[in-house]
């Protein structure tokens, strides 16, 4: 494995934001490191693909506003702290590739429904559609 596919790229960007959202830590290069070692038939030995690298830490930098607006959109009653890990990690990696990488809303949105298919279940992907086509839809 010698390059990673923009589908790729965000799998280990989520990847790695779950894990440091679990565990925080200061520094995100071992955990991106961890993230593509995860096959060992297929171990990563190149160097970490610098837009890899910048997503990760763009969300991180992002992610007291992105859960603020993930907050406006939340049901009466539910706060972010209510939210599971995943969903929430899916949400903000959609909304920060939208708003501040200009990815298409649906790109961002098909994205975040395939690594929620992959990663949780179907309600969770219900969940996640819902608030982002509102969050998306009320920017333009």
């Amino acid at each position: 494995m010698a390059t990673l596919n923009r589908h790729q790229q965000r799998q280990v960007a989520f990847q790695t934001l779950y894990s440091i959202g679990m565990h925080p830590v200061p520094e995100i290069e071992p955990i991106i490191q961890q993230v593509l070692n995860g096959d060992p038939e297929q171990p990563w030995v190149e160097a970490i693909p610098a837009e890899l690298s910048a997503l990760v830490q763009g969300v991180l930098s992002q992610q007291t506003r992105l859960d603020l607006q993930i907050s406006d959109y939340l049901v009466s009653g539910w706060t972010i702290d209510r939210l599971n890990l995943i969903d929430l990690t899916l949400m903000r990696l959609a909304l920060y590739e939208v708003q501040v990488l200009d990815v298409p809303k649906k790109i961002a949105i098909n994205e975040a429904l395939q690594l929620a298919h992959d990663f949780t279940n179907e309600s969770s992907r219900k969940f996640i559609n819902a608030l982002l086509n509102r969050a998306l839809t009320t920017e333009d």
